[in-house]
């Protein structure tokens, strides 16, 4: 009876574990929108940074994100347990601001010149050289903000994984949410110390080799890095905005009522096309993207407009 008895819990302690890593996995895909975005952002963070300081400063923003998420967490858990009414609003506003903060970067890549970006980062490089700029002020500053920025994309990662385990029972949500924050932290911010150093690292191997034929192998290694280092962020950023845009867009086309009925009748509709089992995966993925970026565009002509009604009422009082 007591072999039955332990034999059941251990049943039971599985079955919640294999629950667990489901809602876990569906909970990173989710929020993997985000994750291009912050790798791609808190590499960018970094810019400006004395080489030998680059991975510090990554520390001390990866305690910040920690520090961030030590809020969040229990926030977005007491929010489950006392106002589990309040989370799909708030996830589909955090819908809303990933669709925006998508559109916003657009926005900034087809109306602003190239050499306005020039002209920032010639700006950055001129603060390590000038002799009367605090370069531990300078630096402080750089984390302050990335922490800041953090901030934000962390409390969009545990909203959206929080959706996820909406309905699952608390010590599962804890799990999740907190295993999700953990990972994510860990994740983003050793890759971020990769991505930072992936230059240094192609430098390293160009400085080292020798005249043999290993030697011009990691020659050829480290030009390839040196190479890849400005593509490899620029993808990161292209991969993210449109990751924010499917993340998002789904997120709000899921949150409205008969939207995702929608969804799943257009991609039953293709799937009688030639071709139709590609077109009925790509479909809703397509809609998700249209969406994101339809609402993105409100957001942000919704945002202009306030900020002109804004600045014309302060000029009036």
């Amino acid at each position: 009876m007591a072999a039955a008895s332990l034999l059941a819990l251990l049943d039971d302690i599985a079955t919640v574990l294999d629950d667990v890593a489901v809602m876990t996995k569906v909970a990173a895909k989710k929020t993997a929108g985000v994750l291009g975005d912050d790798l791609a952002l808190n590499a960018q963070q970094v810019a400006g940074v004395r080489a030998e300081r680059e991975l510090p400063v990554v520390w001390a923003v990866a305690k910040g994100s920690l520090r961030n998420k030590l809020i969040l967490v229990p926030a977005a858990l007491a929010l489950s347990a006392f106002l589990p009414w309040l989370i799909t609003p708030l996830l589909m506003l955090g819908g809303a601001y990933l669709c925006y903060e998508g559109f916003e970067k657009l926005a900034h890549t087809f109306l602003h010149s190239r050499g306005d970006g020039a002209a920032a980062h010639e700006e950055s490089l001129q603060a390590l050289v000038d002799p009367d700029v605090d370069l531990v002020a300078f630096e402080k500053d750089k984390i302050k903000g990335a922490i800041r920025t953090d901030f934000i994309l962390s409390a969009e990662i545990i909203v959206i994984a929080l959706g996820t385990v909406q309905g699952a029972a608390f010590a599962s949500q804890v799990v999740v949410v907190a295993g999700i924050a953990v990972v994510m932290t860990i994740g983003v911010y050793g890759l971020v110390a990769g991505i930072v150093k992936l230059d240094d690292a192609g430098l390293h191997l160009v400085n080292t080799a020798g005249e043999n034929a290993m030697g011009r192998i990691r020659a050829g290694l480290g030009h390839a890095l040196l190479g890849a280092a400005p593509y490899l962020m620029k993808t990161l950023s292209v991969v993210g905005t449109a990751a924010m845009f499917l993340v998002g867009g789904g997120i709000l086309l899921h949150g409205l009522p008969h939207a995702h009925v929608l969804l799943e009748h257009a991609a039953a509709a293709v799937a009688t096309w030639p071709g139709g089992g590609i077109l009925s995966v790509i479909t809703p993925l397509l809609l998700n993207a249209l969406a994101g970026v339809l609402a993105g565009a409100l957001v942000l002509a919704g945002s202009a407009l306030a900020k002109g009604a804004w600045e014309r009422l302060r000029k009036v009082t």
